[in-house]
């Protein structure tokens, strides 16, 4: 497989008039490109059969106003096939490395095969080499996928499956969001199933369709019937979050919503944040739901008060029978819950009948 270059210009309207008449390819031909620069560290990935129709669409973009530099990716053996797949690689190191900001949107890319994957993959390797070269990234692969910045990150290539849960989830949401009623999905999965990775995404695919820019949305992409103007507005003022009863993962996840814009790490909950915190929720993703407790010893005397002091603000008393889950019952208009039912072992973790009615 011949070598792929990797070619640097300016990201403005001379720079690019320029690349029409340099390379055909420029105007016929699968690329990848990397757009970044600016105040913010900020950096874009897109794939492209036009590179200079689609740059000079960019340059008219305002979200892309601060970007500097253009760095295309061009192979002869390139198709599109492999361009999507470069391009979710990049996004998801990029966004792993933490060096810059990643301000792509979340449509979704599936983790599709095609043929000769696994080498198109090797050579990508060679890419990244060239890119960091270049300071595009701080750290090597390894380092990167080993990180929580990676392995928490929004920027997935879904598996098939996990893209149909996302695409109905959503699908019932919009309709229940139009039709004013209140809705409780459940995602119920083994652990390595990538439940939370879902709730991620749903999160982030979430805030995108609310401040899309048609600029980012390609017409083929996984969710791209879902950025509508009638979406939009359903979405106007949202507010939502997501539950993570173990602290450890609350941390992680917090730092990767810091660095993922139109994300906060105000979103990310612990359980008692929810019951103690002033307002209501439009949708709160609960993680590990399966970890929420039911009233019983706590770790100190002050989180027995606590309990206490829920209960009597959202159901009028001290009700013994009330648990986590219908903290964030009350709190919230909609909810998805992801949760391993057979995972339930500590004494304060949710009951199995509570889980069954979930279910049911």
């Amino acid at each position: 497989m011949t070598p792929s270059s990797v070619e640097k210009l300016g990201f403005e309207a001379a720079a690019i008039a320029r690349l029409s008449r340099s390379d055909k390819r420029y105007s016929n031909w699968p690329v990848v490109y990397v757009l970044n620069g600016g105040t913010e560290s900020s950096v874009y990935v897109g794939e492209t059969v036009n590179t200079v129709a689609r740059m000079r669409q960019h340059l008219a973009s305002p979200s892309k106003s601060g970007l500097k530099t253009i760095r295309v990716v061009l192979d002869d053996t390139f198709n599109k096939s492999v361009c999507l797949d470069l391009e979710s690689h990049l996004i998801r190191w990029l966004a792993g490395d933490g060096r810059f900001t990643v301000i792509n949107g979340n449509e979704g890319i599936v983790d599709a095969a095609y043929y000769d994957r696994d080498v198109y993959r090797e050579s990508f390797r060679q890419i990244f080499d060239q890119l960091r070269a270049e300071g595009l990234f701080a750290r090597s692969i390894p380092e990167i996928e080993n990180g929580d910045l990676f392995k928490l990150s929004p920027f997935k290539a879904l598996t098939p499956d996990q893209a149909i849960a996302v695409e109905d989830i959503l699908e019932g949401l919009f309709v229940d969001l139009d039709l004013g009623l209140s809705s409780t999905a459940v995602i119920q999965g083994q652990p390595g199933t990538g439940k939370t990775i879902i709730g991620i995404f749903l999160l982030k695919l979430l805030a995108d369709i609310r401040d899309y820019d048609l600029d980012d949305i390609q017409p083929d992409s996984v969710f791209s019937e879902l950025f509508v103007p009638e979406h939009r507005a359903l979405l106007d003022g949202f507010r939502m979050g997501l539950v993570v009863p173990q602290q450890s993962l609350r941390q992680s996840i917090r730092r990767v919503f810091k660095k993922t814009p139109k994300l906060h790490p105000s979103m990310v909950l612990s359980p008692w944040d929810v019951g103690l915190g002033d307002g209501d929720y439009d949708l709160l993703v609960v993680d590990e739901t399966h970890r929420l407790s039911r009233r019983a010893n706590q770790s100190s005397g002050m989180r027995n008060l606590d309990y206490q002091r829920i209960n009597e603000k959202l159901f009028g008393a001290d009700d013994y029978v009330k648990t986590q889950l219908d903290w964030i019952k009350a709190k919230s208009r909609h909810q998805l819950l992801l949760l391993d039912r057979e995972q339930s072992v500590r004494p304060a973790d949710l009951p199995e009948f509570v889980l069954r009615r979930e279910l049911d």
